[in-house]
């Protein structure tokens, strides 16, 4: 974020020149720290101000002493997208992270199904929060920094990024957070196109062994064997358990696919 440290001191009342200054800088956010030293004045001043400005929803605050501008296209959402303001976020959270699951798929052209909440991978436990009516909902990962990703321009910088092949496997996983595994299996075969077998394939090597069996049968039944087959190489020659296709399902009966070592005990039906 832009360092404020050199910026004349000026009177709390004159917050609102000063939050102009940033956007004419390509900057819609700052911090109640930055305020306090770019201003003077005492921080009880500041935190009115600020509150005044929240009140015209000309601010939005997803979390206390961090501040999102609002461009006036985005009043009625009272937010610009979070993809405008995530990376400055988990700057202040203190946390590493990237964009992920469906925001991620939808970011590399898998966008039939939007989700409601914008969905952020990190490394620790962080609560929903919201700016306006754009939210945000985080997801833990151990060993975040393996995951492969990209850097993403936005209109205010960049952000991080899951790869095609690396969002392959968090849908897999989480499932549940993205409309079940019937969207699921929408969305890889969406995302089919964009995803490098070389990539894949080393993606797929970071993966829990379950989530390379429950891709592979998926990226199949949506006709991509081309992507499957790539994921069949990963399991050969490996000692592999049968594992179910959905795990919160039960299982009994549920026919065996040997080339994924899976238990179908769901009915896969993408809208395709």
């Amino acid at each position: 974020m832009y360092d404020c440290h050199a910026m004349t001191p000026a009177h709390p009342a004159r917050l609102e020149p000063w939050i102009r200054s940033l956007q004419a800088q390509g900057r819609l956010t700052f911090t109640l720290d930055e305020v306090d030293r770019a201003l003077g004045g005492t921080r009880v001043a500041h935190q009115s101000a600020i509150r005044r400005l929240k009140e015209r929803g000309l601010l939005a605050s997803p979390r206390r002493g961090f501040y999102v501008v609002v461009p006036p296209e985005y009043d009625e959402l009272g937010a610009p997208p979070a993809s405008w303001f995530v990376d400055d976020l988990m700057g202040v959270v203190g946390r590493p992270y990237y964009v992920a699951l469906l925001s991620a798929a939808a970011l590399h052209g898998a966008a039939h199904h939007q989700p409601q909440a914008f969905q952020v991978m990190t490394d620790g436990v962080l609560a929903p929060t919201s700016a306006g009516r754009v939210h945000l909902v985080f997801f833990r990962k151990r060993h975040l920094e393996a995951t492969p990703t990209v850097r993403m321009n936005t209109p205010t910088g960049t952000m991080c990024v899951a790869t095609p092949e690396a969002t392959v496997f968090d849908l897999v996983r989480h499932v549940g957070a993205c409309g079940g595994i019937d969207n699921v299996a929408t969305v890889l075969a969406e995302l089919a196109d964009a995803l490098d077998p070389q990539a894949l394939g080393d993606a797929a090597a970071l993966a829990h062994l379950t989530e390379v069996q429950r891709a592979g049968y998926l990226l199949e039944q949506v006709d991509r064997p081309d992507r499957a087959d790539v994921l069949a190489q990963q399991l050969e020659g490996r000692r592999v358990p049968a594992t179910a296709l959905r795990p919160d399902a039960p299982i009994d009966g549920a026919p065996r696919v040997d080339r994924w070592r899976l238990l179908v005990n769901a009915v896969v039906e993408p809208d395709l």
